[in-house]
């Protein structure tokens, strides 16, 4: 494999300097293609993450298919990544994989023009339930699973919990009661991390099964403005924040306490629930290694213990643009075809930590992830989780977590902040041309 800052004639002059500069950003992974009969390239992101997990699935493609080599692109992340990808598949000068957002981001590429049809490819059938539709346009598949899911809802000492002799809860209520009995331990009952603004966001993001489950269709009814944030349920999310305030569950600090201090809690007991997405566990581990053992996961509790279940972000995309032709698209295929297989899944997990389940029915995770993982892959192969709602809807304002720590901090109320974010979410429908908007 070889980092190749590739640049085609029909892209414009600025597109080939962002190349340039970005291609090689990452390290060098330059290596010598052998006696490869086939050359591609692979456009991956550039955080340190995603380069190891890009390196060490090629290295393993690249061993069991000598006859292929693979050259890596880096692309910067959030924005300016997004314009990058639309602007090399428009100028027709996206190399022959890359691997990009699932769900809403997905359709924004326009798919059924840009990308190369995978519905007639075998390892579509073994796609999960919940990750196919995110790779879906006008009922045909152009993508496979890259990387791993992961899980949003409550990271928790699962040692205090045994000391305390409570239970996973189940509803509400029940969490509730288990704060006020960690209350009285003297411990931190719900721990929250306003210094990392995103993090705010989860009792309202991670509360989306319990949303579906209570109105089934909830999420076409809120692409078509039908339904608000600031009716039930969706209001729950916001009135879950502002409940655990003001009964003085969280630690004091939460405005300055950013995401390492509140694992750094968690780890020590100090904390004991914190409402996060799975995947910052890899955080917690290489930090807190001897703790990683007493820390589990659970589902983000709603009012009906029948319909307990796990809100699921689904993995990223691998995709083949359009214009891939001849040997070059069938030796891409085979990489799909590699990355959506057991072997290939493997090759992830030896690369990077798997913050939760993998979008193939095929793939397992090793035995060797933490604790909380396994708990969050538990929902998944039970069938007990809902897609977050980002991978089912576009519509997504982009004040939330400003909104969630407003009412976190007590500076304004659960009614009136759903009410300002449907405001915030209007504003962006708009601007994508929703129907009934």
């Amino acid at each position: 494999m070889r980092c190749s800052p590739k640049t085609g004639a029909g892209a414009v002059a600025a597109i080939s300097l962002l190349l340039a500069s970005t291609a090689c950003q990452a390290g060098d992974l330059t290596s010598t293609t052998g006696d490869a009969e086939t050359t591609i390239t692979f456009l991956s992101g550039s955080e340190p993450t995603d380069v190891a997990l890009t390196e060490g699935v090629v290295e393993a493609f690249e061993a069991a298919n000598p006859d292929v080599a693979i050259q890596i692109e880096t692309r910067p992340g959030g924005s300016e990544g997004d314009n990058l990808i639309k602007t090399r598949l428009a100028t027709e000068d996206m190399p022959e994989l890359f691997e990009y957002n699932s769900g809403s981001l997905f359709q924004a590429l326009n798919p059924t023009q840009s990308l190369t049809l995978m519905s007639d490819q075998p390892w579509v059938a073994e796609l999960t339930e919940n990750f196919a539709p995110t790779v879906t346009a006008d009922g045909q598949v152009y993508g496979a699973p890259w990387g791993a899911g992961s899980g949003g809802g409550v990271m928790y000492n699962a040692a205090v919990y045994e000391e305390l002799g409570l239970e996973i809860p189940r509803t509400w209520d029940q969490f509730m009661a288990n704060n006020e009995e960690i209350k009285a331990a003297g411990k931190t009952a719900v721990v929250q991390a306003y210094g990392t603004t995103w993090t705010s966001q989860l009792f309202v993001l991670a509360d989306y099964h319990n949303v579906e489950a209570e109105s089934p269709g909830w999420a076409e009814q809120y692409t078509a403005n039908q339904v608000k944030y600031a009716d039930p349920p969706a209001l729950d999310g916001f009135t879950h924040i502002e409940e655990v305030r003001e009964a003085g569950y969280i630690n004091e600090d939460a405005g300055s306490t950013t995401l390492d201090e509140a694992l750094a809690m968690i780890a020590s007991g100090d904390g004991v629930h914190f409402p996060i997405l799975s995947w910052t566990l890899e955080s917690l581990a290489q930090n807190n290694p001897d703790a990683v053992d007493d820390i589990g996961f659970f589902a983000l509790p709603g009012e009906d213990e029948a319909n307990y279940g796990l809100t699921e972000w689904q993995p990223g995309g691998l995709y083949i643009p359009a214009t891939a032709t001849g040997p070059e698209l069938e030796a891409a295929k085979r990489f799909v075809a590699f990355v959506a297989s057991q072997e290939g899944c493997t090759a992830m997990s030896e690369s990077a930590f798997p913050g939760g389940a993998y979008g193939m029915r095929s793939c397992t995770v090793p035995d060797s992830v933490p604790r909380g993982i396994k708990d969050v892959v538990a929902y998944s192969e039970q069938g007990n989780s809902t897609p977050a709602l980002e991978f089912v809807s576009p519509v997504k304002g982009p004040a939330l977590e400003q909104i969630c720590i407003e009412v976190g901090t007590g500076t304004r109320s659960a009614a009136d902040a759903a009410a300002l974010y449907d405001e915030d979410v209007k504003k962006q429908a708009e601007q994508l041309g929703l129907p009934g908007w």
